[in-house]
């Protein structure tokens, strides 16, 4: 069979294939441009070993984090332990991998409290012209509120009763992603706005309403696609933002529990004993600052992939 013996979409599609290479879809266009992105990659490549050490290496780390070990009080590194032992003799290592895995979970859950919030904001905002000015409002009263000192009040506020009526831990846990969700979304919601506002302009979107489709359709099939290239980039910075507030809380004894052992609590232990064991302020605030460096590397590289005009030049 020949090219004339095709249907005119076949034809098409091969001329189309003969003078602009391989056909590629979206995101194989992205992972394409994506690559490209030399600090992008090397973060993604980072960030999968940190969160695979903390999820998955505590299940192989002979040590037990809460284990005391009386006879080996603020030792350095070592063979036995690599990054030395605290003041009552527990591995550094043990905790620190698992505090990882809390604070990396509260970071990923507070970036999707967050999201949902701040998409849900500006799609409303962006379509529907008369929440547009309430809900803008809204968003401006939430980023002249100090966050720090909001967030130290509402912790004080509602920890007890939380911790009383789900528990010590999953209490705290389910307070500090709240307050960090409720008080990020402030800027994924302008940003989702505007995509919003722009989309609204396209001729296809004029095209459905003319042809009596519901909002309910234009939104699901031709607004929100095209806003989630924004919604992508704002989940990766917010995970950083995330884990950074979540330290900062559990630093000044507001977020978890001192038994259990996030980067935050671990850095507020350790604060004591930088001159005797410096080990134990290194290895959490390294690795806060590698996860969050990691991941803004990974938010800009998803930026760049996901334009338009970057991607058709490449």
């Amino acid at each position: 069979m020949t090219a004339t013996d095709l249907p005119a979409e076949s034809t098409g599609a091969l001329a189309a294939e003969e003078e602009f290479g391989e056909y590629r879809s979206l995101w194989s266009d992205v992972w394409r441009q994506f690559r490209k992105h030399k600090g992008a990659m090397a973060g993604l490549f980072i960030l999968a070993f940190i969160m695979l050490a903390v999820y998955i290496g505590p299940f192989f780390y002979p040590y037990d984090p809460f284990e005391l070990d009386l006879e080996n009080l603020n030792q350095g590194p070592s063979g036995a332990h690599l990054l030395g032992t605290d003041n009552v003799g527990r591995d550094v290592l043990a905790r620190v991998l698992v505090g990882g895995r809390i604070s990396m979970s509260v970071g990923i859950a507070a970036m999707l409290v967050g999201i949902v919030i701040g998409t849900a904001v500006g799609v409303l905002s962006g379509y529907f012209k008369p929440l547009d000015g309430p809900l803008m409002r809204l968003t401006d009263l939430f980023i002249a509120i100090p966050q720090l000192p909001a967030l130290l009040v509402i912790v004080v506020l509602f920890r007890e009763p939380l911790k009383e009526s789900f528990g010590a831990r999953f209490g705290v846990f389910l307070l500090v992603v709240t307050v960090i969700g409720i008080f990020s979304w402030m800027q994924t919601a302008r940003i989702v706005r505007g995509d919003v506002l722009a989309a609204k302009q396209e001729d296809y979107v004029t095209a459905a309403l003319s042809l009596g489709t519901r909002r309910r359709s234009i939104l699901a099939r031709h607004i929100l696609p095209n806003v989630l290239s924004a919604v992508m980039v704002a989940s990766s910075l917010g995970v950083a933002t995330a884990i950074i507030t979540e330290s900062a809380l559990s630093f000044l004894g507001l977020g978890f529990p001192q038994d259990l052992p996030t980067w935050g609590v671990l850095l507020s232990l350790a604060k004591d004993y930088m001159q005797i064991n410096p080990w134990r302020t290194i290895a959490p605030g390294v690795l806060i600052s590698l996860t969050v460096l990691c991941v803004n590397f990974i938010g800009d590289g998803l930026r760049d992939a996901l334009d338009p005009k970057l991607r058709s030049k490449g």
